[in-house]
């Protein structure tokens, strides 16, 4: 596994079960036969990006996208040029109501995850053009044990929980040490049956500043590149 990381010793226990032999050998025969997002070395990026000893809010999605170009390991974010997905859209909108956060001509959240918000799916590939295709293969009991692993750190964690996918995961976080903020999805489906108005940025500050910890910066546009994008 490409991970060298501190998540790698907290994890390593997984690599060495029946599940995720299987799991492996899965995923490497539909990317013998199919295209499969994210690319290989992408597909543990939230983990690179930001570590255990860093993780401060976790945001859990679901799959991947499986639009050709979309998927790059973080959930919900797309690089920047890429098309910004419905949802990322909804959130862009929650994100300006919440905080007054301008919305941004881009869908690249590594801003995000660079300070600390591990932005997870819990299913981690996903074949081209077909949702849920790598769903109960063995990804969430790896990423059940990432959810337990944050569970385990000693200092408050915001978990911000979109869906009902997301939400039953609540299951594995401790209440009394740590901060859960739920929802719906922010998928054009279900943004309107209350998403939006939910206030998850603003809330997940407001507790990580009640616990000691200094706020996210949710500020889209502060990486380097400001080119536009399309956004529709």
């Amino acid at each position: 596994m490409p991970m060298t990381t501190d998540w790698n010793p907290l994890l390593r226990g997984e690599f060495s079960k029946p599940y995720w032999t299987d799991l492996q050998e899965f995923v490497a025969s539909e990317r013998a036969e199919h295209s499969v997002y994210p690319p290989h070395d992408e597909v543990f990026a939230a983990l690179h990006l930001t570590q255990h000893s860093d993780t401060k809010v976790m945001v859990l999605g679901q799959d991947p996208y499986h639009g050709a170009g979309q998927a790059h390991g973080l959930a919900f974010s797309v690089r920047r040029g890429v098309r910004i997905p419905p949802s990322l859209r909804n959130i862009h909108a929650e994100l300006h109501d919440d905080l007054g956060i301008a919305i941004p001509n881009h869908g690249n959240l590594e801003c995000w995850a660079r300070q600390g918000v591990l932005l997870l799916n819990t299913t981690l590939t996903v074949r081209a053009g077909q949702a849920a295709s790598h769903q109960k293969r063995g990804w969430e009991e790896f990423t059940d044990q990432v959810i337990k692993t944050v569970n385990d750190k000693t200092e408050p964690v915001v978990f911000i929980l979109w869906g009902n996918a997301a939400r039953r995961k609540s299951e594995f976080i401790d209440l009394r040490r740590h901060t859960v903020i739920e929802s719906p999805h922010p998928s054009p489906f279900s943004a309107r049956s209350g998403f939006f108005g939910s206030k998850p940025f603003s809330r997940a500050n407001a507790a990580l500043i009640a616990a000691g910890r200094g706020p996210i910066s949710w500020r889209v546009d502060d990486l380097v590149d400001q080119a536009p994008q399309p956004t529709d």
